[in-house]
């Protein structure tokens, strides 16, 4: 008698396996894997951590850049039950031996190229039992490292009585913008469903009413290419790639780290790919700057969608892309977070604010934490139904993010929101980056944006710095594009042609590169710092 379906990952990916097998799943360089032979090595993997002494409930580190490997060894650590752990490869020993102290690593799966980082931190490990290398040649330079592909082609066992759950968790690490980063533990079935579209990411069907039916949104229609671009160790980057995955379709990863433009648009002309995920204006930015040096370089006719996350993807960046990709490219505008999965899409810009959404049975504005808002009323945007367990041993900050309003429990997204009369949310901008300037609110994004559209502008940040007549004085941090110039005033004109007196920034400080996070977020604290020592 066959094993009844669940929502477990794992379990989810076998469904997808068995009716797309000789589907292409992954392409990554020069490999290519279809949904068969992923589905082997994912359960080698898995044999590899049970011989090593890995069970349920164990954690998995994973310092890889984007490729296969990354894929595998999260796959192979759901069918043992263990828990994956996403570590970012920009992370010095310093902040790893934070990271493995914190998640009790078990298990660690490395790049090569980043041996050094990682070894310089495995006294924070102690318990570490099972860890294997991807690439290089010659000895590794930490102790017990096996070779990956060789730890795979010798693994041997059986997964037969291993019992899958629902239940079973994942550990998602947050970026750590404002702090060291914290772990957000997500059940797999809450994740498929609040992370992945449960399912009907791609289907106009909708989400799945059991996991049988995986199959139905499988066999929809024609199978997408995608290309993420955002690293796999951040959640916009891996959501992504698991979605085309479980939707049956072909996911292109680029193995370099950063993000570059021209390669980009190298991969989806020879490959044909017709849906690319970037995390906004970091990545569109470059993108519309890479069109205008190339014009008629790339066969970009594939591509039928670009769909942003995690970050601002500005009006009139999406508007160079259609003058330049073509009228017709659909351009999605998402939003949620490791804490609250997908928010939900927008596909026009909105008129004020930074995205427009739809109150539904998962999306709301909550009134100072204890109800939910009235039409007219502005709070914090909040979301419902599938949600994690809160975060990994920190109680504290779990009662400050998930809490119950109204008898429902809610995941505080941080974002200030209105809720409107005709039940659309518009959402302004995150609350701890707001700037109180003489009484006055000011949300950084709308500042940035308007800056980014002065000709000459390549990027540019907003902060609040303290001030003794207005509390708080707004702040511009602008880096100009190459042989480009301009003064602060010509850019503070062109603030004020756009927006309210209030919301121009007090000074302008240029800088050679505004410092981002490898997703693109906007690093705040060193934009703080800059600004304090630049006006001094």
């Amino acid at each position: 008698m066959s094993k009844a379906r669940t929502y477990n990952l794992a379990d989810l990916f076998r469904i997808v396996a068995e009716n797309a097998g000789e589907r292409e799943a992954i392409v990554c360089g020069e490999r290519r894997l279809t949904y068969k032979e992923l589905e082997q090595r994912s359960t080698q993997v898995a044999l590899w951590l049970r011989s090593k002494g890995i069970k349920a409930g164990d954690t998995v580190g994973i310092d890889l850049y984007n490729c296969n490997e990354f894929i595998e060894v999260i796959l192979g650590a759901f069918m043992v039950k263990a828990i994956p752990v996403n570590i970012n490869y920009r992370y010095t020993s310093d902040e790893l031996r934070y990271l493995f102290t914190n998640a009790e690593l078990k298990a660690l799966v490395y790049d090569a190229a980043l041996e050094a980082p990682a070894a310089g931190a495995l006294d924070a490990a102690p318990g570490l039992c099972a860890i294997a290398r991807v690439g290089g040649s010659g000895p590794a330079g930490i102790p017990n490292a096996e070779d990956y592909e060789t730890a795979l082609s010798n693994a041997r066992g059986s997964l037969e009585d291993i019992e899958l759950s629902d239940d079973d968790v994942i550990l998602l690490y947050t970026g750590g913008t404002t702090g060291m980063p914290k772990g957000v533990i997500w059940p797999h079935k809450a994740l498929f469903f609040a992370g992945f579209g449960g399912g009907g990411g791609f289907s106009p069907n909708g989400p799945i009413s059991k996991p049988e039916e995986l199959v139905d949104r499988i066999n929809e229609g024609m199978m997408i290419k995608l290309l993420p671009t955002a690293p796999l160790m951040h959640g916009a980057g891996l959501w992504a790639t698991l979605i085309g995955l479980y939707g049956g379709n072909c996911v292109y990863l680029d193995k370099n780290p950063g993000f570059n433009a021209e390669r980009a648009f190298d991969l989806i002309a020879q490959e044909q790919i017709n849906v690319m995920m970037i995390v906004g204006d970091a990545m569109g930015i470059p993108m519309v700057d890479a069109l205008k040096a190339n014009p008629g370089r790339w066969d970009l006719g594939t591509l039928m969608a670009i769909s942003s996350a995690s970050a601002l993807f500005s009006e009139h960046i999406q508007q160079a892309m259609r003058d330049l990709i073509s009228p017709y490219i659909r351009l999605v505008n998402s939003m949620g977070s490791s804490e609250t999965g997908q928010a939900g899409v927008s596909l026009e810009s909105p008129k004020e604010g930074l995205i427009q959404l739809t109150r539904n049975e998962t999306t709301n504005v909550a009134v100072d934490g204890a109800r939910f808002a009235k039409p007219g009323e502005t709070g914090i945007l909040v979301r419902m139904g599938h949600l994690p367990v809160g975060y990994f041993k920190d109680p504290v900050k779990t009662a400050a993010t998930f809490t119950t309003i109204e008898g429902i429990r809610c995941s505080v997204s941080g974002d200030i929101a209105r809720l409107n009369e005709d039940d659309t949310i518009t959402v302004f901008g995150r609350d701890s980056q707001c700037i109180n300037t003489g009484g006055e609110k000011v949300f950084t994004e709308e500042v940035e944006e308007t800056i980014r559209s002065f000709d000459g502008v390549v990027d540019a940040v907003v902060v609040g710095l303290a001030d003794e007549r207005w509390g708080q004085k707004v702040v511009g941090i602008v880096a100009l594009r190459e042989g480009m110039t301009a003064d602060g005033e010509a850019i503070r004109s062109h603030v004020r042609q756009h927006l309210a007196g209030y919301k121009v920034p007090k000074d302008i400080v240029f800088v050679p590169a505004v410092q981002r996070t490898p997703v693109g977020k906007a690093d705040y604290r060193w934009a703080k710092t800059r600004a304090e020592e630049s006006l001094k």
